[in-house]
């Protein structure tokens, strides 16, 4: 499905992202895998280069600027185009800041904010330009379930808010150039990241008992729909937000 396309996939050494990373390259994707832990995307690459796709392994901060602009130029210069953009990379500092407020800092706030919303921007800023030479592209971020309900957890459910609205704002001035830009809200997906919400036996049951489908999602789950709307079967999708959570979003449980 993505034979001879470019993609640079962030937040790419592990969970969702790496799923993502090599599920493209199953596909015929070139992917850059980006990261800011050097020895994790280099591994996604090494993996991807031994399916037969060529690969590139930046270290890459989301919300420096500086970075992403680096990021992107050394994909360019390597591949010579960009045909798919995973905005992945995405951080969550598990404090309740009305529960304990003295615990949850400006930094944290900040720091969330930073990566999982405003690197989104950066990345696009960066990106855009050459797909609007190319006249194609698409844009695939990924968001939450938390971003469409209430969540404990400080700043990540609004980050995640932001990431739905400025997907809808991009979707709207991109689509007329052939730039699709969508959305994926993944529920409980067994990730590192999430290793805390089913740490025991007793949160994991409470938290199956949310999800109609029976399972816990797993990466590769979030990766069937990326590797959809990244490809041109998803051509008329628009700013639309993509839920994958194995029904949570149909039940009023709270875990």
């Amino acid at each position: 499905m993505l034979k001879n396309k470019v993609a640079i996939v962030t937040g790419g050494g592990q969970g969702i992202g790496r799923a993502i990373a090599l599920r493209f390259a199953r596909e015929g994707a070139d992917v850059v895998v980006a990261g800011r832990t050097l020895e994790k995307v280099e591994v996604t690459a090494k993996d991807i280069e031994e399916i037969g796709s060529r690969s590139l392994a930046l270290k890459a901060d989301v919300s420096v600027a500086s970075d992403v602009a680096r990021m992107v130029k050394a994909a360019v210069d390597k591949f010579g185009r960009i045909d798919i953009l995973v905005n992945n990379a995405g951080i969550v500092i598990r404090k309740n800041f009305f529960d304990y407020p003295e615990e949850y800092t400006e930094e944290d706030w900040n720091k969330t904010m930073d990566i999982n919303l405003k690197g989104v921007f950066l990345c696009c800023k960066e990106v855009v330009p050459v797909m609007l030479k190319q006249r194609k592209g698409k844009i695939v971020n990924i968001s939450s379930m938390s971003g469409l309900s209430g969540d404990r957890g400080g700043a990540y459910g609004p980050s995640k808010a932001g990431v739905i609205n400025l997907t809808a704002s991009m979707a709207l001035e991109l689509a007329p150039y052939k730039i699709n830009v969508n959305v994926i809200c993944p529920g409980a997906i067994e990730t590192p990241m999430s290793a805390p919400a089913t740490a025991t036996p007793e949160k994991t049951e409470r938290m199956l008992r949310c999800i109609p489908y029976g399972r816990i999602g797993q990466p590769e789950d979030i990766a069937s729909a990326a590797l959809f709307l990244a490809s041109d079967e998803s051509d008329y999708m628009v700013g639309s937000v993509v839920i994958v959570d194995g029904g949570m979003m149909t039940t009023f449980c709270c875990y």
